[in-house]
This record gives C-alpha cells, sequence and structure tokens, in this order.
C-alpha cells in the first residue's frame, strides 16, 4: 500500500521514487486524496534532493495523463502537429510569428500559452490587446482553429493538467519554483497533453532570462530535451540571448503591432528575425517537413514574402473572434496611450549593456504587466522603439519612445529606462542563438 508521507520521506532521504510512487502521487494532487501540506513537503525535499531524469519523465507523464490529452486523429491532418515553448523574457514575440509561419509551411500549430509573469511579457495578454479575440475557447473552437488556420493560440483549459495547476501554486507559495526536475514537468506536462508530433524550446540567456545563469538555462535545455524525449515526442532547444529586449517593443499592444509588421514584411530588427526564423527552421526540421536548415530557411522565408504566414495569422484572429480585417488594419484596432514621449540617455555613447529584467519591470511599472495575481492590465502602454546594444545614442536618438497613461507614469518610467542602459565608448559582442541542443 503506498502512503503519501513514505513516498516524502523517501525523497527528503534522496532515494529515487518509482514510477508507480510518482503516479500515485501525482493522482492525489489531482483528486484532492493529498493535502496542500503534502504536497508543500514533496515540493520542498524535491528542491533539495533533486530528481533524476526517470522521475523527470515519470512525472512529466503522470501530471500530463492528469486531465484530458487531446487527440487529432479525426482532424484528418496532412502534417506534423508542432509546438514552440519560450521560458520567457522581454519583448519576446515570437510565438506570434513562429505559430502562422510553421502553419504556412504545412505543420498545424496547436499553441497553449500562458500569461505574464514578473519582468516577462505574456504571449496571451498580448492576445487580449486584439479586440475580440478569444484566449479561452472550447475544445471544439479550439481544434476547429487549428485545423483551418493551421494555428491556434490559446490559453489552457481547467480539463488539461489540472495537477500541474494545483502543484504550481503551492511551489510558488512556498519557494519551490526553482526545481529543475519540477520546472521540467510542469513545462512539458502541459505541451505534451496537446499530443505533439515535434516540440522546440527557446530557452533563455542573460539579464532577461528566467534562470540566472547561463550553466543553468543549459542545464535547463538540456533536462527538457532529455525529459521530452524519454516521453515519447521529438524535442530540441535552443539557447537564445535575452541580454536585451528581442523586438524593438515591450508593452501587448506594441508587440502585436510589431508581430504583423514582421508577418507583413514591412519591418523587423535583426535580433528577432534570426531568433524567429532558427526556431521556426528547427521546427520544420523536427518535423519531417525540411531536410535542412538551409531548406526550412527558404521554406520560410517564402513563407514571409508570398503573405501565406500573414494570411494564416488573420485568419487565426477571426476564427478566434478577432476582427477579419485585423492584419490589414491593425493600427486601426490595437489601442493607443495617451502619452507617446522620448527619453534619452544623459550622455551620447555606444549602448553597451542592458538590464533587461529591469525593462521589462519599467513595463509593468506602466501597467503592461501584473504586480500581483490578478491586476487589470492596461494593453496601451509600453515601449517602442527601443535601442539596441551597439547603437550610437545621440542628441536625436532616443533610448526609446515610452507609451504612458499618464505624465507621472511616463517620468518613472523613463528614469526607470535611463537606468537599466550602460552608454559607454565600447561597442558589446552581441549573439542571438548560443547553442543548439538535441538528443544524442
Amino acid at each position: 500500500m503506498l502512503l503519501a508521507q513514505e513516498i516524502i520521506r523517501q525523497k527528503r532521504n534522496g532515494a529515487a521514487l518509482s514510477e508507480q510512487e510518482i503516479a500515485f502521487f501525482v493522482q492525489g494532487i489531482t483528486d484532492g486524496s493529498i493535502s496542500d501540506g503534502q504536497i508543500a513537503a514533496f515540493a520542498m525535499a524535491t528542491y533539495f534532493q533533486g530528481m533524476n531524469m526517470d522521475e523527470r519523465v515519470a512525472l512529466t507523464r503522470a501530471m500530463r495523463d492528469s486531465g484530458d490529452v487531446l487527440s487529432w486523429q479525426d482532424c484528418t491532418f496532412n502534417g506534423p502537429v508542432l509546438d514552440k515553448h519560450s521560458t520567457g523574457g522581454v519583448g519576446d514575440v515570437t510565438s506570434l510569428m513562429l505559430g502562422p509561419l510553421v502553419a504556412a509551411c504545412g505543420g498545424y500549430v496547436p499553441m497553449i500559452s500562458g500569461r505574464g509573469l514578473g519582468h516577462t511579457g505574456g504571449t496571451l495578454d498580448k492576445l487580449d490587446a486584439i479586440p475580440g479575440y478569444q484566449t479561452s475557447v472550447s475544445s471544439a473552437q479550439f481544434r476547429n482553429t487549428v485545423r483551418e488556420a493551421g494555428v491556434a493560440i490559446v490559453g489552457q483549459t481547467a480539463a488539461l493538467v489540472p495537477a500541474d495547476k494545483r502543484f504550481y501554486a503551492i511551489r510558488d507559495n512556498t519557494a519551490t519554483v526553482e526545481s529543475m526536475g519540477l520546472i521540467t514537468a510542469s513545462i512539458l506536462s502541459k505541451k505534451l497533453a496537446c499530443s505533439l508530433d515535434a516540440l522546440v524550446m527557446d530557452v533563455k540567456v542573460g539579464s532577461g532570462a528566467f534562470m540566472p545563469t547561463y550553466a543553468d538555462s543549459q542545464a535547463l535545455a538540456e533536462s527538457i530535451v532529455t525529459v521530452a524525449n524519454g516521453a515519447g515526442t521529438r524535442t530540441s532547444a535552443l539557447l537564445t540571448d535575452m541580454n536585451q529586449l528581442l523586438a524593438s517593443s515591450a508593452g501587448n499592444a506594441l508587440e502585436v503591432a510589431e508581430a504583423v509588421r514582421f508577418l507583413k514584411g514591412e519591418s523587423s530588427n535583426t535580433r528577432l528575425y534570426e531568433v524567429t526564423m532558427a526556431l521556426s527552421a528547427e521546427l520544420l526540421q523536427q518535423g519531417k517537413l525540411a531536410g535542412s536548415q538551409a531548406e526550412a530557411l527558404q521554406q520560410l522565408e517564402h513563407a514571409l514574402q508570398s503573405g501565406a504566414a500573414a494570411e494564416r495569422f488573420g485568419r487565426m484572429v477571426h476564427l478566434l473572434g478577432g476582427p477579419v480585417d485585423f492584419v490589414e488594419r491593425a493600427e486601426h484596432y490595437l489601442p493607443t496611450a495617451p502619452i507617446v514621449k522620448p527619453v534619452y540617455a544623459d550622455n551620447s555613447g555606444m549602448v553597451s549593456a542592458m538590464d533587461t529584467r529591469a525593462m521589462g519591470m519599467a513595463v509593468v511599472s506602466l501597467g503592461g504587466g501584473r504586480k500581483q495575481s490578478g491586476d487589470t492590465l492596461d494593453y496601451r502602454v509600453g515601449l517602442s522603439q527601443v535601442c539596441a546594444l551597439g547603437d550610437v545614442l545621440h542628441a536625436e536618438q532616443p533610448l526609446a519612445l515610452i507609451h504612458a497613461n499618464s505624465e507621472a507614469d511616463f517620468l518613472q518610467a523613463a528614469a526607470a529606462v535611463k537606468a537599466a542602459v550602460q552608454v559607454s565608448d565600447a561597442a558589446p559582442a552581441t549573439q542571438q542563438v548560443y547553442q543548439v541542443i538535441r538528443a544524442d
């Protein structure tokens, strides 16, 4: 007979748990037979003792199977089911371009996304800036949108991985979020519940990343790749830079506008282009839609230049409740802030470093992110035309344009942006994709 307290004791003492023991504990999380106190004790024991890869695979599978597991067999797709997940960043709007790009190249992308956490922006929050767009939909509408548009970006339903929702809330309240095994299972259980053929992870590195060091980011990427492949889903990971904003903007409506311009071929900074295309190309290869990176990049470029990716995005927006002509008239539909003013550096010179987390918190202070759960967002506010590492600043070149609701908000954000950007005589070395990690 299995007992929760015995499983906790074993993990506290550093023993490896069996698949049966882990499945029992996850079932208790799901049905309420295991108490919050026991879950907290298990989380703390795991935080200090860790989990080996077999335990991480077992935990991921058990959490995946704690609720609905989607099936696409009756959808008669003529391509693979693919997805991407990011550990989060500032100005990280890649999901809004990657989904339509991959769909235009023959993939089907059922993307379950989340809301902003701390200094990072949430994909669902960005989409909420689009009038009428529904991020909470029925399974039937989700499936229909994936079938008709090739991509649907929505939120997690209550029936999908319920164990993770309860487990994560307790981890958040007991300072045990930063456990490599528990992070891995939390991320992957939600993704694998979508019955994917392949997944690509974007693990951020740098001042705006979730993990504090390169080594930690690398370890998380390797854990996710090993566990996901062990659970039966082809997965690779890219380590990408978050030492500066990825897009040229940060803030919900502003990032959507930038994504639309990207898809329409009107503008994109080189950082955003390189990371989006690298992730998309890796996903096409993992999904066997391309035999090489060169072939994948050629397909993606055609999807951009032909307008096929923009058309997929517009179709998704309309099927999920947004305007039928959103892509053509995004500037008409997206809300705008009453105050839009530049902030300048005190000295001329080159942008040599950026505290990306502080830039994200400046957006939060404007009302574009949550200081605590349940906060109402102001979709209008944020930063645009943000300087990049290596840019030369002078009297007519601002650090950024600040979109604010009041003069007081502008002044607070301006001070934060100025403090977050270092200016010197030397240009820093920059790199967008550090490493690609694949299964052996």
